[in-house]
């Protein structure tokens, strides 16, 4: 296996958490600032009230996102599998 080989399957496998993990952390900035806007709209100062509408959408979130996760996490780790055979054999000599 070169570092070439190691290089890419690292930076594949950075960008492939970014896109698992994207749209819930999206959803959380959103969500964050949404209820910060609403918080400070309403004078409220207690930073626990937003905890639980964060909590309940995320939980939502989550369920509805967790199929599309998992078959992407699936996918990706089939072709990682399958590709084994090929990167062991470009570095043997």
């Amino acid at each position: 296996m070169l570092t070439q080989d190691v290089i890419d399957l690292f930076r594949a496998s950075l960008v492939q958490a970014l896109v698992i993990a994207g749209p819930l952390l999206v959803l959380a900035l959103i969500l964050g600032v949404l209820l910060g806007i609403v918080q400070t709209l309403m004078q409220i100062q207690e930073g626990t009230v937003t905890m639980i509408p964060k909590l309940l959408l995320m939980g939502i979130a989550l369920l509805i996102l967790l199929p599309w996760m998992t078959e992407q996490l699936v996918e990706y780790s089939r072709d990682v599998i399958l590709n084994i055979p090929n990167i062991v054999s470009r570095g043997s000599p």
